[in-house]
């Protein structure tokens, strides 16, 4: 039987209307977190909450993915 999720929107998400935010919700015992864009509902990031806090650890110390130009050879 699938659960249902209570999705909780960010703060950091801005004060726009519409689908413009991340949202969070959890597991009912905890274990598993799951983070969608608010756009696209039934896409999710699932992930324990210490891989998630990895994640976020990381992006806040800059190691996101990197921009990189591409190059239009003729």
């Amino acid at each position: 039987m699938a659960q249902t999720l209570h999705w909780q929107k960010s703060t950091f998400s801005g004060g726009a209307e519409g689908n413009a935010c991340v949202e969070l919700a959890a597991s009912a015992t905890l274990s598993t977190l799951h983070l969608r864009e608010s756009d696209t509902p039934d896409t999710a990031l699932t992930a324990t909450p210490v891989a998630l806090a990895h994640l976020l650890a990381g992006i806040r110390g800059g190691l996101g993915p990197q921009r990189t130009t591409s190059k239009t050879f003729f």
